[in-house]
C-alpha cells in the first residue's frame, strides 16, 4: 500500500466511523416502539431506514465490490427500497433496534477488513479514488436527513432536540444579484464523490438575469398569505390550484394560528413564533411557484441556480462550493444538521457566491423550476435506480442542501428532486427575473 493510498483509507474509515457514531446519536433518545412506527404515509418506519443503511453497505461494499456477503436474500429483500413502497415498510419483518445494531456492527467489521485488502488504484470503476465508500458514506448522510423530516413528522411529545450550536443574526435583504448572460460549465466529471445524474460536465448558455440574494422569508411570504395568495387562482398552475383545493391548504406545512395575526410553527415538537427573517420552509413548489408570480418574478431554472452558485466570472472557472473550493465550516454555512433549523437569511457573508449570493449551500434546499433530467452524456452508474428511473416531468429538482444536510452529501454540482406536492423537506425557494 503506497502512502497516498492509505491515506485515503484512513480518512475513509473515519468518515465512515463518524457517520454511524451520528445515525446512532439522531435515534439515541427515540423509543422503540417511535423506531417501529410509520409517523406519516410517505415515509418509512425509522427502524427500516436504520436496517437500509445497513443492508446498503453490505451491498455495494462487500457483495458488489468483493464479492462477499454476510446475511441471506430474504434481508436484502427486505430492505431493497425498490421491492417495497413505503407503505408496505411497516408490514415487513423489519430488525429491530437491537437486532439492527448487531447488523450494522457485523458489517461494518468486514467492511473495514475490505477496506484494508482493497486496491483503490486500479481501474475498477466502484473501488477507484474510493467512489464506492464516498458513495455509501453519502447514503448514509442522507438517511440522517430523511430520518429527521420524520422525526419533524412526529406527533404527540415530539422530537425534542436541543441545538448543538448557536446560530448567527441575518442580515435580511430585498436585492437581487445580475448574473451575466453567457457560458459557464455546468455539471462535473468527477468520479471519486460525485454521483451519476451530476455528470457529464457540459457547457450551458444562460441569459443574464437576477436572482434574489437570500431565501424568500417568513415575512415576505406571509405577506403573499395575507394578501389572499391562497385563495387568488390567476397566482397557480392548474396542477397547483388543483392540489391546494383538494388538500385544503392555505399555509406552509406547520404554519398555525394561535389568534389573529399572531402566526406560529411547530418544530420537533416545539411551538415557536413564526421568526420573521427566517426563510420560509416546508413549501411545495406549486406553492413556491404561486408566491413568485405574486412578487412578479419566477423560480430559477436549474441552470440558473447552478450558475449563480458555482461559477466565478473573474476567473471563468467553476468554484465546488460558493465561496470557493474550500470544504464547508461553520463560518460559511448552516450544515450538519447540528442546528435543527434554518438561521435567518443572510446571516453567512463569507459564503456567498462570486455574484454576491448568499446562503446557496445550507439552511434549506430551494425548489427549481426544471424537471428532473438526464444531462447530456449521461450514463447510469453503478445502477438505474439511483437516478434514471425518476428522469422525466414528475420530479422537481432541489438544490443546495438544507441545515439537516451533512456536509460530506452537498456541492454545487448536486442535484436533489421530489415530487411538486413535497413538503415535508426542509425546503423553500429564491425567486429569479
Amino acid at each position: 500500500m503506497d502512502t497516498r493510498s492509505g491515506g485515503i483509507k484512513s480518512a475513509l474509515v473515519e468518515r465512515l466511523t463518524e457517520a454511524r457514531e451520528r445515525t446512532r446519536w439522531l435515534l439515541r433518545t427515540v423509543s422503540d416502539e417511535d423506531l417501529a412506527l410509520q409517523h406519516d404515509p410517505i415515509m418509512s418506519p425509522l427502524i427500516w431506514d436504520y436496517g437500509h443503511i445497513g443492508n446498503y453497505e453490505e451491498l455495494w461494499l462487500l457483495e458488489k465490490a468483493f464479492g462477499k456477503g454476510l446475511s441471506n436474500r430474504d434481508l436484502y429483500d427486505i430492505y431493497d427500497a425498490s421491492l417495497h413502497p413505503r407503505e408496505e415498510r411497516p408490514s415487513l419483518n423489519l430488525l429491530d433496534r437491537e437486532g439492527a445494531d448487531v447488523y450494522l456492527d457485523a458489517v461494518r467489521e468486514a467492511v473495514l477488513r475490505a477496506v484494508e485488502a482493497a486496491d483503490l488504484a486500479r481501474e475498477d470503476p466502484l473501488l477507484k479514488a474510493g467512489f464506492v465508500y464516498h458513495m455509501i458514506l453519502q447514503h448514509e448522510c442522507q438517511h440522517n436527513e430523511t430520518m429527521l423530516q420524520t422525526l419533524q413528522l412526529m406527533r404527540g411529545e415530539g422530537y425534542r432536540p436541543q441545538s448543538m450550536v448557536e446560530l448567527p443574526e441575518g442580515n435580511p435583504t430585498d436585492e437581487m444579484a445580475h448574473v451575466e448572460g453567457g457560458t459557464f460549465i455546468m455539471g462535473t466529471d468527477d468520479r471519486a464523490w460525485a454521483l451519476d445524474n451530476e455528470r457529464d460536465a457540459h457547457e450551458v448558455d444562460v441569459e443574464g438575469f437576477y436572482l434574489d440574494r437570500t431565501p424568500v422569508t417568513n415575512r415576505a411570504y406571509l405577506g403573499f398569505l395575507e394578501d389572499g395568495g391562497y385563495e387568488r387562482e390567476d397566482l397557480w398552475s392548474s396542477e397547483g390550484w388543483a392540489w391546494i383545493q383538494s388538500q385544503r391548504i392555505s399555509a406552509p406545512k406547520h404554519w398555525y394560528q394561535r389568534e389573529p395575526h399572531s402566526w406560529w410553527t411547530e418544530r420537533f415538537g416545539f411551538d415557536e413564533p413564526l421568526s420573521m427573517d427566517a426563510p420560509v420552509v416546508h413549501v411545495s413548489f406549486y406553492e413556491a411557484d404561486a408566491y413568485a408570480r405574486w412578487a412578479g418574478k419566477r423560480l430559477p431554472t436549474e441552470a440558473e441556480w447552478e450558475k449563480a452558485a458555482s461559477w466565478d466570472p473573474k476567473t471563468g472557472t467553476k468554484r465546488l462550493f460558493p465561496w470557493g473550493d474550500e470544504p464547508p465550516t461553520p463560518e460559511k454555512a448552516n450544515l450538519d444538521q447540528l442546528a435543527f433549523m434554518p438561521a435567518e437569511v443572510g446571516a453567512y457573508p463569507a459564503g456567498a457566491s462570486a455574484y454576491g449570493v448568499l446562503g446557496m449551500i445550507g439552511d434549506l434546499w430551494e425548489w427549481t423550476a426544471s424537471d428532473f433530467a438526464a444531462y447530456p452524456g449521461f450514463e447510469s452508474f453503478p445502477y438505474r435506480e439511483y437516478s434514471e428511473v425518476f428522469f422525466g416531468p414528475d420530479y422537481k429538482v432541489l438544490r443546495g442542501g438544507s441545515w439537516a444536510t451533512r456536509p460530506d452529501a452537498i456541492r454545487n454540482t448536486f442535484r436533489n428532486w421530489d415530487y411538486p406536492i413535497r413538503r415535508q423537506l426542509f425546503v423553500g425557494f429564491r425567486c429569479a427575473k
